[in-house]
């Protein structure tokens, strides 16, 4: 039950980071905002893990396991989605990355010999229907700027893989022996870190992030905001999650984001709901109901 709460939560704060990097990314762009926000992490995890004292006692395996989990869904995972965002919208990447509870689950079950029950089945497939239709539903603007074509359908199914990916590696380190969410969040960031910076430094795309921060105040808020909620606590609370249930059914309470996005995209965007949305959104938590009962 701990493992299923602590991935609701996870796609509650991730709902609320994407409005914040959206905000910020708008005003200085998505690689000074991707960049600045995993630094942000990394200071917000460093003087947690002093502050609670955790004992620093990983083994080698667990270390790896965390950095090639940190690689696959934080390097591979978020950088394919963000191609994809710019191939096809956000829209159909959603769409393609509501895969992620299946694959997670098929690479649990080869891998980590996890077997999810009927109704556990059923759960994931209703719920990422509702996902499904909720994203569909939704209107992308410009939408003339966006066509379906393979590269970004391929694009978004690596994004979706990389993910999962990530979180079966996490799974491996967390079975291996008992690790601190916090720490583990710590270790996938910063190998992400290591492998983001250099190349944004080396493409002259990471230039000035102070000069660039300072100019537009508002910016800097948003990330700082964004980071406390995503890569802070989200990734977390996503760890959290997966240590304390199965890979499958975690992956797919935190692929709930479309549907907390509702309520939130109504009073903040002023967007209207149609009835299919909110069909979607009632078939989507019915299937959550599922599996919490599974």
């Amino acid at each position: 039950m701990l493992g299923e709460i602590a991935a609701l939560i996870t796609a509650l704060l991730w709902s609320g980071t994407s409005i914040a990097f959206t905000e910020a990314s708008i005003r200085v762009g998505p690689i000074y905002v991707n960049v600045t926000r995993m630094f942000m992490a990394l200071l917000y995890l460093s003087i947690t893990l002093l502050i609670i004292n955790v004992k620093i006692d990983l083994s080698i395996h667990q270390i790896w396991n965390l950095v090639i989990s940190g690689f696959a869904g934080l390097v591979v995972g978020d950088t394919f989605l963000f191609k994809a965002y710019r191939s096809i919208g956000a829209r159909i990447s959603m769409l393609v990355m509501a895969a992620v509870p299946p694959i997670s689950a098929l690479l649990a079950f080869f891998f980590l010999g996890e077997r999810i029950s009927f109704y556990g089945i059923i759960g994931i497939v209703v719920t990422v229907s509702g996902i499904a239709v909720v994203v569909l539903k939704r209107e992308e603007k410009p939408t003339s700027n966006y066509k379906i074509d393979y590269t970004g359908i391929f694009y978004a199914l690596i994004g979706a893989t990389g993910q999962a990916v990530g979180l079966i590696f996490a799974k491996h380190a967390f079975n291996e022996g008992e690790i601190s969410g916090f720490l583990a969040s710590f270790v996938r960031i910063i190998s992400a870190v290591i492998i983001i910076y250099p190349l944004a430094v080396l493409t002259r795309r990471y230039k000035n992030p102070v000069q660039v921060f300072m100019k537009d105040k508002k910016a800097l808020l948003y990330t700082a905001i964004g980071s406390i909620i995503g890569p802070f606590l989200g990734i977390t609370f996503s760890m959290i999650s997966i240590s304390h249930s199965k890979v499958g059914i975690a992956s797919t309470l935190m692929a709930t984001v479309p549907i907390i996005m509702l309520p939130l995209v109504r009073y903040y965007y002023k967007e209207k709901l149609s009835w299919i949305s909110i069909f979607g959104a009632v078939v989507a938590v019915s299937g959550i109901a599922i599996l919490f009962m599974s």
